[in-house]
């Protein structure tokens, strides 16, 4: 279809500097034609414009569409929230599946065109549109998640959805391809991080599909991933605010060893101070802490062991870190 040539205008309002998922001083620059100055004409012809700032892109394939719907397995029982629904492309299905649907939307706009979507329709009754951003709202109760993922809020997301209580049954979403690959990554590989482990730990993670980026509008720069979570039942009996305190002083020089990540000043002071406060919430008298070992005496016995000489973050799996912070804390050592 021939497009008609028009005049570039500068539009104050194309991209709010308050919007939440924005990259701060980094901005996504909008294509001729998909500029915000079009998009009254845009909404006339259900093309309104993507505010790429707030990480819109649209996800046009309806095949792709009915695969991430058919791989949710979503029950006509169940209740799904949904995120980012944007125009509503995977709502409508998502709608005919399941009980009801729940979406959180920040652009108004993009509210509005939802609820347009269903108006006089069988669907129309069981969509609910909360309007708000996807980290400050609280989740309702819901059985399936389903996102395209503004990627600015990936990681704030998945770490929101493995807290949320009640447990759900499954959340499928679409991520950019490398972060979704760091969620499955293992030891040993590149990508291998901090939110690798506090995932895996958690969820079970499953790679489900690519995408490319010509399915969206419009295309991102990088290649999309959707993947599975699953949030592990019962959850493992570990204290994950000690866990996560370990495992992000461990991840910050991963391909050191653990000796030397450890035994670093502000590391043994704050680890001094937390055998303090222990001893002292246990009722041990402070005039015992002569005759009681320093964190640096007990971590040097500890990396010292064959289980852990020379061995690096970077090399470990997750039984490898929950039995070190075992020994820690066995030992009088706490990461919290």
């Amino acid at each position: 279809m021939p497009k008609t040539e028009r005049t570039r205008r500068s539009d104050p309002t194309a991209a709010s500097s308050t919007a939440p998922y924005s990259l701060g001083s980094r901005s996504t620059p909008h294509s001729s034609n998909e500029s915000s100055t079009s998009a009254p004409k845009a909404a006339s012809s259900n093309l309104i414009a993507p505010n790429t700032s707030l990480g819109q892109h649209f996800l046009k394939n309806p095949a792709v569409v009915t695969a991430i719907v058919a791989k949710a397995a979503i029950k006509p029982t169940d209740c799904v929230l949904e995120i980012g629904p944007g125009t509503g492309n995977m709502t409508v299905p998502l709608l005919q599946s399941s009980k009801n649907v729940i979406a959180i939307e920040f652009d108004s706009r993009m509210v509005r065109e939802v609820l347009k979507r269903v108006e006089g329709t069988s669907e129309e009754r069981k969509l609910k549109v909360v309007q708000g951003d996807a980290i400050k709202t609280r989740f309702p109760f819901f059985d399936v998640c389903v996102a395209n993922v503004p990627y600015q809020i990936s990681s704030a997301l998945v770490f929101k959805l493995l807290s949320h209580r009640p447990m759900f049954r499954c959340a499928v979403m679409m991520f950019q391809e490398e972060f979704a690959l760091r969620l499955t990554a293992r030891p040993g590989e590149a990508l291998y991080c901090r939110l690798s482990v506090n995932t895996q730990l958690l969820a079970k993670v499953d790679q489900l599909m690519k995408v490319g980026r010509n399915n969206f509008r419009p295309p991102p720069k990088v290649e999309s991933r959707v993947v599975r979570l699953e949030l592990r039942n019962p959850p493992p009996p570990v204290n994950f605010t000690e866990w996560d305190g370990m495992i992000r002083l461990l991840f910050n020089r991963k391909n050191k060893t653990l000796r030397s990540v450890l035994l670093t000043k502000p590391t043994m002071k704050m680890l001094d101070e937390n055998m303090r406060t222990q001893r002292a919430l246990n009722g041990n008298s402070n005039s015992m802490d002569e005759e009681v070992k320093t964190a640096q005496q007990i971590i040097e016995e500890v990396v010292a062991l064959e289980q852990w000489k020379d061995k690096r973050a970077s090399k470990l799996d997750l039984d490898d870190f929950l039995a070190l912070l075992a020994e820690f804390n066995k030992r009088g050592v706490h990461f919290a």
